[in-house]
């Protein structure tokens, strides 16, 4: 450590001779590094930001009933476009970076390169951690730097308020093109839903007889049909058969018997009829025997009429059974209740046979036309089920379109009535004082690099011509070993003449300070290098 410590001690010593070289190097570095600081021309910083809510108030209640577009595409849309192409020089004319009458492409290609290169453009959450950008709002902020203050506040005012207008109109400009395409979309969706239910309409007047019905279509007609005549023809077969057994019982020995062995009861039959006359009969020979014998003419007429009469009454009994209507008639019996009664279900069997056999026929009939157009119906039903669901289909887009398009109308008048709102939170502000270079930054950095650059040029004028400043670098030089050294004559003049130069190095390397406290003063007192300008 002690060898390193007095090694460099013997370089500063050897480097300390041209002391006076490094410095002027370093005041000549200093001052024109500090004119060429106060010829930097001064740039004022502009700024303003703009916060952007769609949170309104109109938001929760169109929830569902409009198209909800998103801001957050147009503004970042706008943020990447507001800085290039036309609409930057559109700004730059407007603000007065770009001369009116400035028509060189390549002079205005320039301007414009520049001039984008000083404008920002930053975007931020306004929420927490919490909140999204959506949820909470964006706050876009502008910055500018120009060559004056009127300047920057000129461009800032103008970048906000392009950013605005562009934000909205193209955002109106969307959504009219938009709302432009659905209605277009909607007449051609209409034309299509008409055309398509004049198909089906003309199809279903083509194939009448072969359009599905309420009970299914045109196999499950056919099955039906077949199910109904079955059941009508077994309900004829009942019916058949029910008539069937009335007239055995009409005919049968119960109805018969019953009239022939009562025949003078509540049920007997007056008038002409046989057994009318046999009652008539039997009551006048009862009479007869009350008052005479058996041997009296008119008894004795009277019992040959009876056996005549009931003889007849056998023999119409014999035809009853046989169906014989007249004899019914003869005999009394049509008029005896049993009689009566299964005489009318029979008239009520017969008029429901008549009528069970009528439409048993009807859908044979049916059955059978049916069975004609069996092969033709199902390529029939097929096809009117594709113009069912195409006229469907076209009925669901028209419908879809229109509510979207109603979406879109409501989102329009929702967007007139301030569903997006741009609140200024900064308004285009720019300090009195210059934003850059910062000078002072720069003086000083300015005097550091002269001092650097002095101390090297030293240094390297102390490794072109090296000297011996100490006995351990003569023995490291030579090899050999140093067995003593001269002191100087006169020590204390040497001494006297040694702190007068350093006085005097320390005396101009102040005078340098001096001149770089003196440039701080000239920097805050506005001093600038006229040429340097611009």
């Amino acid at each position: 450590m002690q060898e390193l410590l007095e090694r460099l001690l013997d370089e500063v010593r050897s480097a300390w001779r041209f002391r006076w070289i490094g410095l002027a190097v370093a005041v000549v570095v200093a001052v024109l590094g500090w004119v060429v600081v106060f010829a930097l021309p001064d740039r004022y910083e502009a700024y303003a930001s703009v916060f952007v809510d769609s949170r309104t108030a109109l938001r929760p209640g169109l929830q569902g009933l409009t198209v909800e577009q998103d801001i957050n595409v147009q503004l970042n849309y706008v943020r990447q476009s507001l800085l290039s192409g036309e609409q930057l020089q559109k700004i730059a004319r407007d603000s007065g970076v770009l001369p009116a009458g400035e028509s060189d492409p390549r002079k205005v290609a320039s301007i414009l390169d520049g001039f984008a290169k000083h404008v920002v453009l930053n975007v931020r959450s306004a929420g927490n951690q919490q909140n999204n950008e959506r949820d909470a709002g964006s706050v876009y902020s502008f910055d500018y730097e120009g060559k004056s203050r009127a300047e920057a506040l000129k461009v800032i005012q103008t970048v906000q308020e392009a950013f605005i207008e562009q934000t909205l109109g193209g955002k109106r400009a969307g959504t009219q093109s938009a709302q432009e395409f659905m209605k277009a979309q909607i007449d051609e969706s209409a034309q299509q839903q008409r055309d398509s239910d004049n198909r089906l309409a003309e199809f279903k007047r083509a194939h009448i007889g072969l359009m599905p019905t309420e009970q299914g279509g045109y196999v499950a007609q056919l099955n039906s049909e077949i199910d109904l005549t079955k059941k009508l023809e077994n309900d004829l077969n009942v019916a058949q058969l029910k008539r069937a057994e009335l007239g055995r019982q009409l005919r049968g020995e119960s109805v018969i018997g019953a009239t022939a062995a009562n025949p003078t009861g509540p049920g007997a039959a007056v008038g002409g009829d046989t057994m009318s006359r046999i009652n008539e009969t039997q009551a006048k020979l009862d009479e007869l025997l009350l008052r005479f014998t058996e041997k009296y003419p008119d008894v004795i007429a009277l019992r040959s009429t009876l056996a005549e009469l009931k003889a007849r009454r056998a023999a119409e009994i014999e035809k009853l059974k046989t169906g014989d209507a007249s004899a019914a008639a003869s005999s009394g019996i049509s008029s005896n209740p049993v009689y009566q009664s299964i005489l009318l279900q029979m008239n009520q069997s017969d008029l429901e046979i008549t009528s069970l056999k009528g439409q048993v026929a009807q859908h044979r009939e049916k059955v059978a036309d049916l069975r004609k157009h069996l092969d033709e119906a199902p390529k029939v039903e097929a096809q009117l089920g594709d113009l069912i669901r195409d006229s469907d289909a076209k009925k669901a887009q028209y419908t879809g379109l229109l509510a979207n398009y109603q979406k879109m109308e409501l989102g329009e008048r929702a967007d007139d009535a301030g569903s997006v709102r741009f609140e200024t939170v900064q308004p285009p502000t720019a300090p009195f004082s210059p934003a850059s270079p910062k000078r002072f930054l720069l003086l000083f950095g300015v005097l550091v690099t002269a001092l650097g650059i002095g101390g090297a040029l030293t240094y390297l004028l102390h490794v072109l011509s090296p000297v011996v400043g100490s006995m351990n670098g003569l023995a490291e030089l030579t090899g050999l070993t140093v067995l003593g050294m001269v002191s100087p004559a006169f020590p204390k003049e040497q001494s006297v003449r040694r702190r007068g130069e350093m006085l005097r190095f320390i005396g101009a390397g102040g005078v340098l300070f001096v001149a770089f406290v003196c440039t701080v003063l000239l920097n805050r007192s506005g001093f600038r290098v006229p040429f340097g300008a611009g």
